[in-house]
């Protein structure tokens, strides 16, 4: 619903190579909502991007978390490649959904912007970009020899503080300078786990 009444981002987003990821149809506690209700409100945010975008969202994310019915809803869609709702792992996994394997690309508050405000992490913009520095840093040497996913979760609005975007463009000259680092949507992570994960399972 954002995006109707913002027609001019709505159309940047149109011709950009940016991911379209829905965060629901309205900011709204869906656990709240009957199975029907839920199912209904899915539709309605993906014509939505349809009609504002030109294209429908092919991953899904809760604004506050989902419902027991989410994720059967999303797979009885049909559209969606992945969900994110889920703090659980740091890699992408699957789990069978009505019969079917369904993707989950989890998300992270571990490097999130949003621990500026929520009173769980960030004092400062060098905290910020300390725990960010680091984690890479781990990650990086783990990935030598396995998959590793970093999951930066970024606001306009808490993260567009000039302070904060001086870290953030730190941490970024900091991950470049490393030379083959990916800087994937989700999407992109989604499709790459599709194609690659048997690379990587576990010896039974």
């Amino acid at each position: 619903m954002a995006l109707e009444r913002n027609a001019q981002v709505a159309a940047w987003l149109r011709d950009s190579k940016h991911e379209i990821c829905s965060h629901g149809w309205r900011w709204e506690e869906v656990w709240k909502l009957s199975r029907e209700e839920e199912r209904a409100h899915i539709a309605a945010a993906v014509a939505s991007f349809k009609a504002t975008c030109g294209r429908r969202p092919l991953g899904w994310y809760c604004r506050y978390g989902p419902s027991v019915h989410t994720r059967e809803l999303l797979v009885e869609e049909g559209g969606f490649e992945y969900d994110a709702d889920a703090y659980n792992d740091d890699l992408p996994y699957f789990v069978q959904v009505s019969g079917k394997q369904h993707l989950v690309v989890p998300y992270s508050f571990t490097y999130n912007d949003a621990r500026f405000v929520a009173g769980t992490g960030y004092g400062s913009p060098a905290d910020f970009l300390d725990n960010l520095r680091r984690g890479f840093d781990q990650l990086w040497d783990e990935g030598a020899s396995a998959p590793r996913m970093m999951s930066i979760g970024l606001h306009p609005r808490l993260v567009g503080q000039a302070s904060r975007t001086h870290a953030l463009a730190e941490f970024l000259d900091h991950a470049r300078a490393k030379g083959a680092v990916w800087f994937a949507t989700r999407l992109d992570i989604a499709r790459w786990w599709q194609a690659h994960h048997r690379e990587f399972a576990l010896a039974p």
